[in-house]
């Protein structure tokens, strides 16, 4: 038996224009396959049904809820972006940050020499990191 793990996300309406707003931002990736509801079903003709992709070569799933929830993302569970230079964390943060909240901002901590966490305009948390890198 072969298990596989994907994080999936529900958004309520918006979930193609986080795909592409991640694809946008991410290198390597693309959406896999997407399906939509059509005239008569439970979710908004056109919206998403189910779809894939795939974000920094990891996949990923995510739909339109039809059915409207008292909760959304939280920061307890994030997304953690690992980027090869401070420029890049720099770029990337700012993209997932507009229209977001910043929970920590960009900077140099102990654990990071460039680091930031965000929530981005669609409520996903996100942090953005350059890894430490030792001297061998």
């Amino acid at each position: 038996m072969t298990e596989q793990i994907a994080p999936f996300l529900m958004f309520e309406g918006r979930a193609e224009e986080a795909m592409r707003f991640y694809l946008s931002v991410v290198t390597n990736s693309r959406i896999d396959w997407m399906e939509r509801y059509g005239p008569g079903e439970q979710g908004a003709d056109g919206s998403v049904k189910l779809a894939h992709f795939t974000l920094g070569g990891r996949t990923f799933m995510c739909m339109d809820s039809p059915v409207s929830h008292g909760f959304t993302f939280t920061p307890s569970i994030s997304l953690f972006l690992t980027c090869d230079t401070a420029e890049e964390v720099d770029e990337i943060f700012g993209k997932l940050s507009e229209g977001g909240a910043i929970l920590m901002p960009l900077d140099t901590y102990p654990f990071s020499p460039r680091f930031g966490w965000c929530n981005d305009r669609f409520g996903v948390s996100w942090q953005v990191t350059l890894p430490v890198r030792e001297n061998f």
